[in-house]
């Protein structure tokens, strides 16, 4: 890796990478390190993701591989190691949707009304998401950074930006992700099968999955929100246009949530006036 100083700072990776090695789980391995100039030597882990091999029939076993690992990682969490996934963090990644997404993206300016709602909405979204409990969060644990390995089990990759927060945070990732669509039956069923195994390794996820999938839906708006301001930040700021073609997933992702909670209504209501539609909206269950 060279990463000029100026630019990025390695000492992150390097600490986080100390951490997933403590938890026996495969990342790039650093064989020499010069944090002062950037450098440093890496293990290489190959160049097949879980993105490019997933398909129907190994999709359960690759995700329940992923959430072995994940629960491995946040077994180790404690405190005080990594930055804290706070209330400023989420409010700047949800603003990134009003800023980018709705302002520069859609060209839509809000009105007091819709202001206000939109206000009332991210303050709820941040009550339920920092009122669970915290583990080490990844940040970015979705299959485009798992990378498959001979040995079994994933290769993680981009995971520098890792923080304290959280406990649904990665499972959300996983299995609402950028790039790649699952049923609701097989997000569901996988989402049990994480939560069962982070009971048993004394992850404190909610005693109760009907919270617990609250949770992990309402963490998975704030990263789709997110993620819609990133994606137009990256077309507008950043000339990578590919990424806007991903953003009706996203805007899928947000209107099925909302839909589902009462709470969240006034959010639907925006997002159809910023979209000019109104789709025909189905029930999970």
């Amino acid at each position: 890796m060279d990463a000029p100083p100026a630019h990025e700072d390695v000492r992150p990776f390097i600490r986080v990478t100390s951490l997933f090695e403590k938890a026996a789980l495969t990342v790039p391995h650093i064989y020499e390190q010069n944090p002062e100039q950037g450098f440093l030597l890496l293990s290489d882990l190959g160049h097949k993701t879980y993105l490019d091999v997933l398909n129907e029939d190994n999709a359960r076993e690759l995700m329940t591989e992923a959430i072995d690992a994940l629960v491995r990682w946040q077994s180790i969490s404690e405190p005080g190691v990594l930055p804290e996934y706070d209330r400023a963090t989420l409010t700047r990644e949800l603003n990134l949707f009003l800023e980018w997404y709705i302002a520069k993206h859609r060209n839509k300016t809000l009105d007091e009304r819709q202001s206000a709602l939109l206000k009332v909405c991210f303050e709820r979204i941040l009550q339920n998401n920092l009122s669970q409990a915290k583990v080490f969060v990844h940040r970015d644990y979705m299959p485009r950074n798992l990378m498959v390995m001979p040995e079994g089990g994933p290769g993680i990759l981009d995971y520098q930006d890792a923080l304290y927060g959280p406990v649904s945070y990665d499972i959300a990732s996983l299995l609402r992700d950028a790039f790649i669509s699952w049923g609701e039956t097989f997000v569901i069923d996988m989402t049990i099968r994480y939560w069962e195994k982070a009971r048993q390794a004394g992850i404190p996820v909610p005693q109760d999955f009907g919270v617990f999938w609250k949770d992990v839906e309402w963490m998975g708006l704030q990263r789709h929100l997110k993620i819609l301001g990133i994606f137009a930040r990256l077309n507008y700021r950043d000339n990578k246009p590919k990424y806007l073609a991903d953003t009706p997933r996203f805007i899928n992702y947000v209107r099925q949530t909302a839909h589902r909670y009462d709470e969240l209504k006034a959010l639907l209501f925006l997002v159809d006036q910023i979209e000019d539609s109104v789709p025909q909206y189905g029930y999970t269950f």
